[in-house]
């Protein structure tokens, strides 16, 4: 994607700046971005870069410009006060005008094609619900947007799909404001509340001490899930990945698996901690430590597949002689020649169409016990009966169990 600073007029005369992401594609749906009281800082413009590389025409206006314009502060105390102070200071009819002023010069940019959204964090948040309510935007979302419970009277007046993120223990918005903005909007068709566990304000931001990774993610994947339905872009994440798979494994090309994926992508095998981060050691790991490794036997057979706003989840048999050395899933074993078919689970996740991640999960101790590696009488833990099982198999259940046995016949 590419990024730029673009003037936007405004409708009572002079200009404020805005910054413009574009999609890898070159054109997209239309996305606003709403600062935080911090500014269009380096956080914001990263965000609009994120979302551009979503597919999206993404544009952060510059709401403090008429206080004190090109504002960035850091997310240090004096940052805040000084965000504080600034915003208390604009008067929000006008930044509602400068909004308007913002989706027009959006709509009017040329890579700009089909609908437009609006996204907003903290101050934004309010913004983003305010311009829901008072234009002609066609969805919007609210990150831990505070004040709209204040200003409930709008919601009658938003036709759009919309979406609120808040954290449970946002001292900021507590649990009362959020039910209030919930039953502003209880008679709306299309509106989605999500309140993320021990998540405080800000938890989207990776810059402030409040993030919260595993918040952020989920919020985020809720929100592509929304913005695909209403603006698009359509995309066939599974065909995707299936380019992907065949490129690795009946290819055996690292090289042109990588360009599947994003420039700085990365790869988790949970179980043995291998894979790489970063586009130059997961080449690497792909290159000289996964395809070499795969057995000429390897076979990858589908059991279930579910696919997602940003991501597919595969569940799948996968099966080898253990005729080499498998840095990957048997790091440092000599081989044994033992057969070994194990269940596997991996979900991969996309940015725009792009593989950014995947994780991938297996039990270890059942494939160390097919190699003859693992002994241990007592323990519950099993071999290829795991495999045998999925397939539905006559394998019975509870056999591990050893108080299965004293609940027969017990109601």
């Amino acid at each position: 994607m590419s990024a730029k600073t673009i003037a936007i007029k405004a409708h009572d005369g002079g200009s404020f700046s805005g910054y413009l992401g574009l999609p890898p594609g070159g054109r997209g749906p239309g996305l606003l971005v709403f600062q935080e009281i911090f500014g269009v800082n380096a956080h914001i413009r990263a965000t609009v870069e994120r979302w551009a590389a979503e597919g999206y025409v993404a544009l952060a206006p510059d709401i403090f410009w008429r206080v004190e314009p090109g504002l960035q502060l850091d997310y240090t105390q004096e940052g805040m006060q000084k965000g504080r102070a600034v915003r208390q200071k604009l008067d929000l009819e006008l930044v509602m005008t400068d909004i308007a002023a913002s989706l027009a010069a959006l709509r009017a940019q040329p890579e700009c094609a089909g609908k437009v959204g609006a996204v907003g964090y903290c101050f934004g948040g309010l913004l983003a619900y305010l311009t829901a309510a008072r234009t002609n935007i066609d969805v919007a979302i609210s990150y831990y947007g505070g004040g709209v419970e204040q200003r409930a009277d709008e919601a009658q007046s938003i036709r759009c799909p919309i979406m609120f993120h808040w954290g449970e223990k946002d001292g900021a918005i507590p649990a009362p404001a959020r039910e209030a903005a919930r039953a502003a909007l209880s008679a709306h068709d299309d509106a989605e509340f999500y309140v993320y566990r021990d998540a405080q304000h800000g938890f989207n931001c990776d810059l402030r001490a409040s993030f919260h990774p595993f918040a952020s993610q989920l919020a985020r994947s809720r929100s592509i899930g929304l913005l695909r339905r209403v603006l698009g872009p359509r995309l066939d994440l599974s065909a995707l990945w299936d380019n992907h798979c065949d490129l690795e494994f009946s290819a055996r090309d690292a090289d042109a698996t990588m360009t599947t994926m994003v420039p700085e992508p990365y790869v988790n095998h949970i179980p043995t901690l291998t894979g790489g981060y970063g586009f130059r050691d997961l080449h690497r790991f792909y290159k000289f430590h996964f395809i070499p490794s795969l057995p000429e036997d390897t076979r990858v057979v589908p059991v279930s597949r579910t696919i997602g706003p940003d991501r597919v989840v595969d569940e799948i048999l996968f099966s080898f002689t253990h005729t080499k050395e498998i840095d990957f899933l048997l790091p440092g074993i000599k081989p044994t020649g033992k057969s070994v078919e194990i269940p596997m689970v991996a979900i991969i996740e996309f940015r725009g169409d792009k593989l950014y991640n995947e994780h991938i999960y297996w039990d270890q101790a059942s494939v160390l016990r097919q190699i003859g590696a693992l002994e241990a009488p007592g323990l519950p833990i099993s071999g290829i009966e795991q495999a045998k099982k999925l397939s539905s198999e006559d394998i019975p259940s509870n056999g591990m169990m050893p108080a299965w046995k004293s609940s027969a016949g017990r109601k």
